[in-house]
């Protein structure tokens, strides 16, 4: 079993792995990187990254079908690995085993400047003014080049488990009812300033409140005429924030489950109800403002209401020579009133 690669893109494999877990199931094959965090709360994450989008340099081999390698990797380590690495002149990940132990082993080379002497075109330190007459003197510019390019190697191990097929083949995206709105979403970094903003405000107003009350959460709606609505409200606080001109993606006819017609899906009968008629999940907002983060990324984010149910983000991200999109999946549960 080999798995070896140069990461191309660590912002990308950092913010796809967003901390909304502690336990990542990922699994490499010769095409894809699929990652799955599945918390005991909170929201799904399901992505699955072309290689070319975040490694170059790709060797895998393994006994599997497609070189497969399933693994389990702890997120906390992990991430403090990635973020060592966001400035780094390269990064490199190798499988490889230490005392026994599976582990994924992260090489970093960072190349800094090393300053030269300081104070090297001054005269000694007797004259009274260092500033005044004849306190500087002429040197050649090779003299005063003290500084060279060094280069720092740091590796960090993280600790893994290796998978067999059979223990991961139960792990299946959730089964979601069809979506009554879907919308594509506006910048995702002001709607998490906003939704960062309503959360405290309505975190504010409970103080001096048992600690066991449950937290507001944020309602999130949409309609199918290009309205997106975020709104919060608790015993003494009640705001809201509307997007109007919000584009409806056509839906792909594909996506209708079988049997049925697009004339009968719940979108085509919630664009006949109206502006007026929305569909509304509720959300944990701390929650969500952890999953917004992935707005850092760009990319094109639509929104799959299920009314009282769920909400399902596709965050389609662009990728190198014009290959096929990546894309992350997000699944929150809706909480009820």
């Amino acid at each position: 079993m080999r798995f070896k690669t140069s990461v191309r893109n660590i912002q990308t494999f950092t913010t796809s792995l967003s901390s909304l877990g502690k336990v990542a199931w990922v699994r490499l094959d010769d095409k894809a990187v699929r990652f799955t965090i599945i918390p005991e709360t909170g929201t799904q994450v399901w992505a699955y990254l072309e290689i070319d989008s975040i490694f170059e340099d790709y060797t895998i081999q393994s006994a599997a079908p497609k070189n497969t390698i399933n693994l389990e990797l702890p997120l906390p380590p992990l991430h403090r690995a990635l973020k060592s690495a966001i400035n780094a002149s390269s990064a490199s990940i190798r499988l490889t085993k230490k005392d026994g132990v599976p582990v994924l082993s992260l090489t970093i080379i960072t190349n800094t400047i090393s300053s030269g002497h300081s104070g090297h075109g001054f005269l000694n330190g007797s004259a009274p003014d260092p500033f005044g007459d004849n306190a500087f003197r002429e040197e050649s510019l090779d003299a005063n080049m003290g500084g060279r390019d060094r280069e720092t190697i740091v590796t960090q191990d993280i600790p893994i488990r290796v998978l067999t097929a059979d223990s991961v083949e139960g792990i299946h995206e959730p089964h979601v009812r069809e979506s009554d709105a879907h919308i594509i979403l506006p910048s995702l970094i002001q709607l998490k300033a906003i939704s960062d903003r309503f959360t405290k405000l309505a975190m504010a107003t409970m103080n001096g409140r048992s600690s066991t009350a449950a937290a507001p959460k944020l309602e999130l709606a949409a309609n199918m005429h290009g309205s997106l609505k975020l709104s919060i409200a608790t015993d003494s606080l009640n705001i809201s924030s509307v997007w109007t001109g919000l584009n409806n993606p056509e839906l792909d006819p594909r996506q209708v489950e079988e049997g049925a017609t697009l004339e009968e899906h719940p979108s085509t009968k919630l664009k006949a109800a109206g502006p007026d008629a929305w569909s509304t999940v509720r959300i944990d907002g701390r929650d969500w403002g952890k999953v917004l983060s992935v707005g850092r990324l760009g990319g094109r984010v639509i929104a799959c209401f299920s009314d009282e149910h769920a909400l399902i983000l596709y965050v389609y991200l662009s990728n190198y020579d014009g290959a096929e999109e990546s894309v992350l999946t997000y699944y929150i549960s809706s909480f009820s009133v």
